[in-house]
């Protein structure tokens, strides 16, 4: 459930809170009064794509936050898998601030993603547009919803297609990745012998680049090195002058008065143990000299391996584990060509036995589906019904499709007939914008009888209809809002006459600037607002008593229903 919308600095609003209730809570105001804004807002709250334009004119930012309701596991996993913890009360903190340019998204306090907005939206809340019910029209979307009301029943039989399919695509790659001709294959074949020959002549060690590389910066540098150490031998070695025989000298000058004072003693083992320590390096340097000797050729040596070293990484890798890793793969390709009419022959038996397993999988698929077709047409059919199509037909029909894909071969298409001896058509025929509203609807209210989204808003669903059929849209959205959370924007005193909340976006001028705000109406306010959208300029007596009336009845169904 939506707990509340705040919005600041977008478009005409400067600074708006709602609090939204259980059940219908209905929107309405005047027209050019900003109504969509506030399910714009909440669009964008949700991820929808946002501009600069998009920001309150003179502001450098502003934002949108949404406060949640939702105890689901389907939300509680996906806040899992999004390392988010729920608030202690279970409440779901959705921010995004905008400024110039950007964007950011928070959801209680963490910073996420858009993708993962998205994703977390999509177990909260959905949300119908003023021209979503378009997309009826499109025979892609009938599959979609047919599987989206039977996807309890499907889901088994939908995983186990599409993981299929996908194992099929890959055995397909594979072999129009290795199906050559003769001519190609031989000369693949001698290019890959090349390389693993030249690979196995090259017998490289591991961390042999390595000590090559040491090796070869100590013998360009062996004659600097050979100066500088001598220098550091001769300086510290036992001679005349030198480090040695003065650290000596001192010992033995500081030895010869220690007796006469106890603090001397450990200036005596201080400078006992520098003299030792100077012995020792000049030991271990000495021996470093001695050692320091290069045979002739040794530098042209190490640079001819390095250089072969260097150039197979060039050619492999930037590594001797990678060269390794082409060498096998290489050697993997060659064992292919030496037995390939066996390696292509075994490749398409796989795909031949992967289609007809896909294909079987595809049909078990179909049947499934088209039980699930058959119920949803009726319970369609009786929500229709009630939206005031008394003699309408629904049938679903699901053919298979000249192509396979993750969802199977199916194409579904939805036909209706609204009027008595009339054959049923395709839904892309039907032109009326009112109808397909209200069908629209129907198909929410089946839909929503499925699945566990808390919230439904409905962004002027009365688009084209009037009199008695905006009765039954009133009607079926007060049954729709017993299960579910439902916002509707709209123009019809109807529908509004159903709200168990009532709120009016209304627009002001102050100032120089144009503000939209929201607040909420009591009951005789509702009373008020429902005479003005019946076309009352003032709020005549026969207008108010029209639309207590219309409240009257509204209050009646829902006590009876």
């Amino acid at each position: 459930m939506l707990q509340s919308i705040h919005v600041k600095n977008l478009a005409l609003i400067a600074d708006s809170e709602v609090e939204f209730a259980e059940g219908l809570n209905i929107i309405t105001g005047e027209t050019g009064a900003g109504k969509s804004l506030l399910i714009g807002s909440v669009n964008l709250a949700l991820g929808g794509k946002f501009d600069a334009s998009m920001l309150r004119q003179g502001a450098e930012s502003g934002f949108v936050e949404l406060v949640f309701y939702c105890k689901e596991k389907t939300v509680s996993d996906k806040l899992a898998e999004m390392d988010i913890t729920p608030e202690e009360d279970g409440s779901i903190i959705i921010t995004r601030k905008f400024s110039q340019g950007k964007s950011s998204c928070r959801v209680n306090g963490e910073s996420v993603t858009l993708k993962a907005l998205q994703e977390l939206s999509a177990e909260l809340i959905d949300i119908h547009g003023q021209h979503d019910h378009r997309n009826l029209q499109k025979r892609s979307k009938h599959l979609e919803i047919i599987d989206s009301y039977g996807a309890e029943e499907l889901a088994g039989k939908a995983s186990q297609t599409g993981a299929l399919y996908h194992e099929y695509k890959e055995l397909q790659s594979e072999y129009s990745e290795n199906k050559k001709d003769t001519e190609t294959i031989l000369r693949e074949k001698s290019l890959l012998e090349f390389e693993v020959k030249e690979i196995e002549d090259a017998d490289i060690k591991n961390g042999e680049d390595e000590e090559l590389e040491q090796l070869y910066v100590r013998i360009s540098n062996s004659r600097k090195i050979a100066e500088s150490l001598s220098e550091a031998y001769n300086l510290t070695s036992d001679g005349e002058g030198d480090a040695a025989s003065k650290i000596g000298q001192a010992l033995r000058s500081i030895s010869s008065v220690s007796g006469y004072d106890k603090r001397l003693e450990s200036l005596e083992g201080q400078i006992t143990d520098i003299e030792s320590l100077l012995n020792d390096f000049n030991r271990e340097l000495s021996g470093y000299l001695n050692d320091y000797d290069f045979e002739e050729g040794e530098f042209e040596r190490v640079e001819r391996r390095l250089n072969l070293i260097n150039d197979l990484k060039n050619k492999y890798g930037g590594s001797i584990d990678r060269i390794r890793e082409y060498a096998a793969s290489a050697q993997e390709k060659l064992e292919k060509y030496e037995n390939y009419e066996e390696y292509i022959s075994s490749l398409e038996k796989k795909i031949e036995a992967k289609k007809n397993e896909l294909e079987k999988c595809c049909a078990e698929l179909s049947d499934k589906r088209k039980k699930v077709a058959v119920k949803l047409s009726e319970q369609l059919k009786a929500s229709l019904e009630g939206l005031n199509f008394p003699q309408v037909q629904i049938e679903i029909r699901i053919e298979r499709s000249e192509n396979i894909t993750s969802k199977g071969f199916d194409e579904a298409d939805f036909l209706i007939s609204t009027n008595i001896g009339e054959p049923v058509k395709p839904l892309e025929s039907v032109a009326s914008g009112g109808e397909l509203s209200r069908i629209m609807l129907g198909i929410k209210t089946v839909m929503a009888a499925r699945d566990n989204t808390g919230t439904l808003i409905f962004d002027e669903i009365d688009a084209g209809i009037s009199g008695r059929t905006a009765w039954k849209v009133s009607e079926q959205l007060g049954l729709l809002s017993r299960k579910h959370q439902v916002l509707c924007i709209t123009h019809l005193p109807q529908i509004a006459a159903m709200a168990d909340e009532h709120f009016v976006i209304e627009k002001s001028a102050s100032l120089g600037s144009t503000t939209t705000d929201v607040r909420g109406l009591d009951y005789e306010e509702s009373i008020g607002e429902l005479a003005r959208l019946l076309g009352s300029d003032e709020e005549s007596k026969a207008a108010v008593d029209n639309a207590r009336d219309m409240k009257l009845r509204a209050d009646e169904y829902k006590k009876t229903h």
